[in-house]
């Protein structure tokens, strides 16, 4: 299908002229990055509306690692596939110097697409679970993957300019927290350059398209999933009294879970405990034997997540000892391990000098300071595994100017991220990521002066 260049992009194109496109002066690289990548956006459109129309469940990123591989292979990046699954390791080496990690995830979402656009995805795929689905990417990862392969081809156009080892990798399974575990078992961090420095961005569905908005500290929450099985004695809906009742008593811990948040979480700090399904009974008239319980529990300390998990246990126990059930008969609590998240944290160091180089770069309204978010990211993992490493993701605002002004004019709610309804100005997304990234790295891996 033939691809049209936006206003926005033509106009940035436009600026570009005869001359080469990439910077011969290392110390003044600005416009002529701006430029070639304008330049490259037909290009990163095509590939990024392929990827859209074409997303794969987590574990299942066949076809997107292997575009992946492709293209850095391409480039002349050692690539290593299938590493934790459909991981994608690509290695640049560009004299002495730090190792930079640049991260990407590529897994779409047991979504159906709703958005009408022409390159809507029709995808169907089975879950893990068995279930047959729809799958979208309605998180953003079709952006993060052109914008890695547009970031790689101007790290590849621009290698007289920095010093040091490029790693970047395309990360399978971000959306069921199992991504990154898996590729750190096997062996990134022992099997390929060890990096100092590992930086990845986000698109926003809360952002302007094209602002770049960043936090400090924790960016996004431990996440955790508990499961709580509540045991009664079930019996005749008109004989209670022979009964004990597994609803009363799931209720009573559910409104107990409240107050760890409202009571015994610091005020000044940040916690969530949401009871998200309530199973039991089959008939008006017949109280069952059991209750279920899910839960999702949020937090940015260690030290809060576990306030929340032991509150949880003492809470089911309690309430369950004091509606009389025997103690072969308590609540059996359980936290799910494999879909847990830790929180992710940007370290001071780069941070605080990433915020004022992009400042630098794009303007100071173009760069913002984004609130943390309690939703969950496996990029937190790799600062986990070595806290030592130096850590910064970044949002990357995407949706349409026009939406926002609208939005903003008469309270609009706008999709968020994992909507059906999800549609970032891809073109801003993409182009503003690809620069951001590209000249993080180079500020990161610049030369040391006098080299």
């Amino acid at each position: 299908m033939a691809f049209q260049i936006s206003k926005w992009v033509l106009a940035t194109a436009l600026l570009a002229s005869a001359s080469p496109l990439l910077a011969q002066d290392a110390a003044a690289p600005t416009d002529a990055l701006t430029r070639a990548i304008a330049a490259d956006m037909p290009s990163l459109m095509t590939l990024y509306r392929d990827m859209h129309e074409h997303p794969e469940l987590s574990f299942q990123e066949v076809q997107s690692a292997a575009r992946m591989a492709r293209e850095a292979r391409a480039l002349g990046f050692e690539v290593t596939e299938n590493v934790g699954g459909h991981g994608v390791v690509a290695v640049l080496r560009n004299g002495p110097g730090p190792v930079l990690m640049i991260r990407a995830d590529m897994d779409g979402l047991p979504v159906t697409e709703a958005t009408g656009l022409p390159y809507a995805s029709r995808v169907r795929a089975t879950t893990a679970a068995g279930v047959e689905t729809g799958v979208m990417h309605a998180c953003g990862h079709d952006t993060h993957m052109t914008a890695w392969i547009g970031t790689a081809r101007q790290m590849v156009a621009n290698r007289a300019h920095w010093s040091g080892t490029l790693m970047m990798i395309g990360q399978p399974a971000e959306e069921v927290s199992g991504g990154a575990r898996a590729m750190l078992g096997d062996g990134l961090f022992s099997r390929f350059p060890h990096p100092n420095v590992a930086i990845a961005f986000h698109d926003s569905a809360a952002l302007p398209a094209g602002q770049i908005g960043i936090t400090d500290g924790y960016v996004l929450a431990n996440v955790d999933s508990v499961d709580i099985e509540v045991h009664g004695a079930g019996g005749h809906g008109a004989y209670p009294q022979n009964t004990r009742d597994p609803i009363v008593l799931a209720s009573r811990i559910v409104t107990s879970l409240q107050t760890l948040v409202s009571r015994e979480v610091d005020p000044q700090d940040s916690a969530v405990v949401t009871v998200g399904s309530f199973h039991a009974g089959t008939k008006h008239n017949i109280i069952p034997d059991s209750a279920h319980l899910q839960l999702t529990v949020r937090s940015y300390s260690d030290a809060t997540r576990r306030l929340l998990l032991d509150g949880i246990a003492r809470i089911a126990r309690g309430e369950a000892i004091a509606a009389g059930i025997a103690e072969d008969r308590l609540p059996e609590v359980s936290v799910a391990r494999d879909d847990a998240t830790p929180s992710t944290f940007n370290t001071p160091e780069i941070t605080g000098r990433m915020r004022s180089f992009l400042t630098s770069r794009f303007g100071a309204p173009r760069v913002v300071s984004a609130a943390p978010s309690m939703a969950g990211e496996d990029f937190a993992r790799y600062y986990r595994a070595d806290n030592q490493l130096q850590s910064l993701i970044i949002w990357v605002g995407g949706v349409p100017q026009a939406t926002w002004d609208a939005a903003q004019a008469n309270g609009t709610t706008l999709p968020s991220l994992h909507s059906p309804l999800w549609a970032p100005d891809a073109e801003k997304v993409i182009a503003t990521a690809t620069e951001a990234m590209t000249a993080m790295a180079m500020e990161i891996l610049k030369p040391a002066s006098g080299n």
